[in-house]
């Protein structure tokens, strides 16, 4: 079993495909509509096969709150790994990010937290390798 497709709720999905493509480096996997639905994915360019990323219109009210509540306390909607998360830092906010975290060491990784523009934070985590019992 695998997990092939998660959503975000974004409050504008052309804004979010600008933001998830142009500023995050992801690929459009999925683009279609069917009267007022869209149905729009996106995908690591480092796994254009792999997990699908559904941005998903926040147009029903529980969706909405959802979104909001998490937004409010500071829960992140996604989380990102990455091998390098001081150099992703350092590349999306040279194209427009807002971090609201920077690159931090917490216990076994390292983060930041961004703003997706779209009413979502996001996390982006670099796991530490353990070796011997330190970092």
């Amino acid at each position: 079993m695998k997990i092939k497709l998660t959503s975000v709720y974004v409050d504008d999905q052309e804004k979010a495909l600008r933001f998830y493509t142009e500023v995050m480096g992801f690929v459009k996997k999925a683009d279609f509509s069917q009267g007022p639905f869209r149905w729009l994915t996106v995908a690591s360019a480092e796994d254009p096969e792999g997990t699908e990323l559904q941005l998903a219109l926040n147009n029903n009210p529980a969706a909405k709150a959802y979104q909001q509540a998490l937004f409010q306390q500071g829960q992140p909607a996604a989380m990102f790994f990455t091998e390098d998360v001081q150099a992703d830092y350092e590349r999306t906010k040279a194209r427009g990010a807002e971090f609201t975290m920077p690159p931090t060491d917490v216990t076994a990784s390292k983060i930041a937290m961004l703003n997706d523009t779209c009413g979502n934070r996001i996390q982006v985590t670099q796991l530490m390798r353990w070796q011997g019992g330190s970092r």
